[in-house]
Parts: structure tokens; C-alpha cells; sequence
């Protein structure tokens, strides 16, 4: 008798409780010092990233035009265009940011969270010209705090 009651007061609680809610998979997160081995040797985490959807910090550099569908991520906030000025130190841990649609540009001293797909590899932009090592495509982002 006493198992009967808990067979069923189980079936009550679970009826109570609904469907369960499946979370979706957490976006691995990568930090610009964990990009690197060595200046340009890439880091086995990195290696493994390439080609997810990954997560990153970091501040937007003042965009090289209007309507951009790219924009450079940096790890400390930059307050001029390192295309525009060239007595500008550019840092050496950048990301480019390709974006589907044209970018709202965010206050360069405001951190962003970026999400898009890792690539990794030594390139350069068709349009522009410029070189890049790591890029994120397909990305989306979104000021924090």
C-alpha cells in the first residue's frame, strides 16, 4: 500500500511540473590572450574554436565608414580610426567583426559581447584591402551594461 502511494503521488508531482525545458548549448567563450601561443602562432583553444560560434569582450573601434557590415574588435578601447591616422598605434590583438547587416556603431569606450564564427588564418578584406589574422563572420553584438 505504502508504495502504491508514493507511485502515485510521483505521477502527481511530475504531472505538475510540465513539459521539461531543454537548455540550450552554452557559446564557448574565447579572451583575446587565449587567441595566441606565441605573437602568431595560434592557440591549441583557438585551433579548437575555428569554425563554432563563439563569444568575445572587447570594445568597438571607431568604424572606417558609414554602413559598414564590419567594424574591428579591440581588447582596450580605442578612440580614433587606426585606418584614418597613421600615427595611431594599432594593436596587435584585434579581431574583424563581418556582420550581415549595417552596423549601429556603439561609443568606442562602451564593451561589447560579440557572437559569430571563428576563423582563423591570415587574410585580406576585398573591398578594403587591409589584413587580418582572426575573424569573426556572421556575427551579431550587443553593448554590455
Amino acid at each position: 500500500m505504502l508504495d502504491r502511494r508514493r507511485f502515485l503521488i510521483s505521477l502527481a508531482l511530475v504531472g505538475t511540473a510540465g513539459p521539461m525545458a531543454v537548455a540550450p548549448a552554452a557559446v564557448p567563450t574565447i579572451a583575446f590572450g587565449d587567441l595566441y601561443e606565441r605573437q602568431t602562432v595560434f592557440s591549441q583553444r583557438a585551433k579548437d574554436l575555428e569554425g563554432q560560434t563563439i563569444e568575445m569582450l572587447g570594445f568597438m573601434a571607431p568604424p572606417l565608414k558609414a554602413e559598414s557590415r564590419f567594424f574591428v574588435l579591440t581588447r582596450m578601447p580605442m578612440s580614433v580610426c587606426p585606418f584614418c591616422e597613421t600615427e595611431a598605434d594599432w594593436p596587435s590583438d584585434i579581431i574583424v567583426v563581418y556582420t550581415e547587416d549595417p552596423i549601429s556603431v556603439v561609443p568606442f569606450n562602451f564593451p561589447i559581447r560579440v557572437t559569430g564564427t571563428l576563423e582563423l588564418g591570415t587574410t585580406k578584406d576585398p573591398e578594403m584591402g587591409f589584413v587580418s589574422r582572426v575573424r569573426l563572420q556572421n556575427a551579431d553584438f550587443e553593448r554590455v551594461g
